[in-house]
């Protein structure tokens, strides 16, 4: 996640992504906090951020510090950062550190793992939420903010023709317009059905890089490709604006593969990954709570190299 801000930030130092900001007339029930609405009224660089991450992705008081310096890095460089969530019923674009650390200290704050199919429940009853990708997307594309920088994507999990148990990420991807840099389809997820499932919601897909084989969030490459590869910042830009421009109304899926020293070795983690989802079938775990259940293993497995590489990319 952190590798993707990166990215980001000197996108927008830059000026590469500047002209595509803007506030969108879409604005009901959202709050934005006054440093984003600053932003979209004045065509500010903007980047959304999951609250996930916050609630459900990572322990605390780790997750915690993981937020703060998301942000931190890119307002170094002149990027407003929109962390999405929703407290206490109101849907918020932009947190202030008091709402972070609330949220994140999920003993006393008790949030909801937000999809589309959660807001109106977690905003009638006045709940706190940590928004998924797709819950993410549905307040970044209302708030008009073209850009979201996301660690792991959601996807087609494993012996999904048994399960049908696709990530509701997938399709809000295929119909809300807002670029999501990404450092890959999660390995614990089968990477191969998500990719053919994003190409028949019409989703571009590429990497960013040197290579075109997608990330796999813990590994640098996946060993599925994917049919186009950006290498620059203004590459990026250019895809993203004309996705604006002809008026797709379709999202953009950027892998930003983590670095090759801080890469998992594939083999291992495919086979932590399987015993993995066999204690996940003993316990009968499934449905939302199966992808933490997965990352909480494979965290034990390899002793927290995982969390490391999640929190640094």
């Amino acid at each position: 996640m952190l590798n993707s801000a990166r990215i980001l930030k000197n996108a927008y130092s830059n000026g590469q992504f500047r002209s595509i900001t803007k506030i969108s007339t879409n604005m009901s029930k959202i709050i934005l906090s006054e440093e984003v609405r600053h932003g979209l009224e004045n065509g500010l660089p903007i980047v959304a951020l999951e609250s996930t991450i916050i609630t459900h992705g990572m322990p605390y008081p780790q997750n915690i510090e993981c937020a703060f310096e998301v942000e931190d890095i890119l307002r170094k460089k002149g990027v407003i950062p929109a962390t999405i969530a929703i407290i206490e019923g109101k849907i918020k674009a932009g947190l202030n550190k008091n709402e972070v650390s609330h949220l994140g200290d999920i003993k006393t704050s008790s949030p909801i793992k937000t999809s589309r199919r959660d807001l109106a429940y977690v905003v009638s009853n006045k709940r706190n939420g940590g928004t998924t990708v797709s819950g993410t997307l549905i307040v970044t594309g209302k708030a008009g903010i073209p850009i979201f920088a996301t660690g792991g994507l959601g996807g087609v999990h494993r012996e999904a023709e048994k399960t049908f148990d696709i990530s509701a990420d997938l399709i809000e991807l295929g119909q809300t317009a807002v670029a999501v840099f990404s450092s890959g389809i999660k390995s614990i997820l089968d990477i191969a059905k998500t990719l053919e499932y994003l190409e028949t919601q019409g989703v571009f897909v590429a990497t960013y890089g040197d290579t075109n084989d997608f990330p796999g969030f813990y590994t640098s490459k996946s060993g599925f490709k994917v049919p186009y590869n950006i290498t620059n910042a203004r590459e990026a830009a250019l895809i993203i604006r004309s996705n604006k421009d002809i008026n797709l109304g379709s999202g953009m899926l950027f892998g930003v593969p983590v670095p090759e020293e801080y890469s998992l070795n594939k083999n291992e983690l495919d086979n932590i990954i399987k015993e993995a989802l066999n204690q996940a079938d003993n316990q009968g775990v499934s449905g939302k709570e199966i992808t933490p259940f997965l990352l909480s293993r494979v965290a034990e497995a390899t002793g927290g190299k995982s969390l490391e590489t999640s929190i640094l990319f």
